[in-house]
């Protein structure tokens, strides 16, 4: 960590009452100056619940757009406004638009990680940790789509007995895992227990001991008792995990199991973002409401 980037932030930080949130997938130089690190939809409800008058999101694009949408009379900036996300992009409103109009009657459940305005044209968003929960508490007799990530979608549909309607998004990141990485860890470490990430294909969360959302493989790291944790997600989640629980070891399933897009920031994007108030995040009124509604029937149940 630069010393100097640090004090210069921290200074700017103070300045401009603002709040620097981070990605558990970030940098750990990012997370070490981080006031919160953790889940998007967890970071964006922080950051609401304080007076900073400034969010700097440390992510990518759709997480800094969540922020705005629960947070509109503060300044979100994303320091890297090319930090997007592949599968939020995989689907856009028009395209959910259409596929609405082919199912009548149908319930749209939208996994956070998507663009604010396909969350407007949703019924209600789910997280990774309580997608199974709000699915159980659709109408069981109208039939559901789920967007954008079909692993995700397919892993609950097998916790629910419900069919759903799948729409083929997925994590470029997550797809990199694969069985064969898991066997060969195993293979190494046999006594260790393996966590993958729901947006896992199937036959890799067959392959491993639990499937958990980020914030679930921190709270099972945190508590675990045995030598070696082997984690099944985007990388730079082992930096907080070893925060957390320093006493284990913690294997990564593949090397290769890293989001180029959560690496785009670095401290002094977060400085510069800072001092020019700038990439900041703007979501129009109508797209924001629309929005907002699908979170708040989430976080209803």
């Amino acid at each position: 960590m630069d010393q100097n980037l640090t004090e210069q932030i921290v200074r700017l930080k103070q300045e401009k009452k603002a709040l620097i949130i981070a990605h558990n997938y970030q940098r750990p130089e990012v997370q070490d100056i981080a006031d919160f690190t953790g889940d998007s939809l967890e970071l964006s409800r922080k950051a609401a619940a304080t007076d900073a008058e400034v969010i700097v999101f440390c992510g990518v694009h759709f997480m800094a757009e969540t922020a705005k949408i629960l947070s509109p009379e503060k300044a979100v900036l994303l320091p890297d406004e090319e930090a997007g996300c592949p599968m939020a992009n995989m689907i856009t409103a028009e395209q959910l638009d259409e596929e609405r109009a082919k199912h009548p009657g149908v319930q749209v459940v939208c996994y956070v990680n998507s663009s604010a305005s396909v969350k407007a044209g949703s019924d209600i968003c789910c997280t990774s940790a309580n997608a199974v929960q709000v699915v159980e508490a659709m109408d069981g007799d109208r039939p559901i789509l789920f967007v954008p990530d079909q692993y995700l979608g397919h892993y609950v549909m097998r916790k629910t007995g419900r069919e759903l309607l799948l729409w083929p998004g997925y994590c470029p990141t997550h797809m990199k895992i694969t069985v064969k990485d898991i066997d060969t860890r195993r293979a190494l470490f046999p006594d260790a227990r393996v966590l993958v990430h729901p947006e896992c294909r199937p036959d890799v969360i067959d392959a491993a001991d639990e499937a958990l959302s980020t914030g679930g493989i921190i709270r099972y790291a945190r508590e675990y008792q045995g030598k070696t944790l082997i984690v099944g997600t985007e990388t730079g989640i082992l930096h907080r995990l070893k925060k957390e629980n320093p006493e284990v070891k913690y294997v990564p399933v593949t090397d290769k199991s890293l989001c180029p897009n959560m690496k785009k920031i670095d401290q002094g994007k977060v400085l510069l973002s800072l001092q020019e108030m700038e990439p900041r995040i703007e979501v129009p009124e109508n797209i924001r409401q629309g929005a907002l509604a699908a979170v708040e029937r989430m976080l209803q149940i």
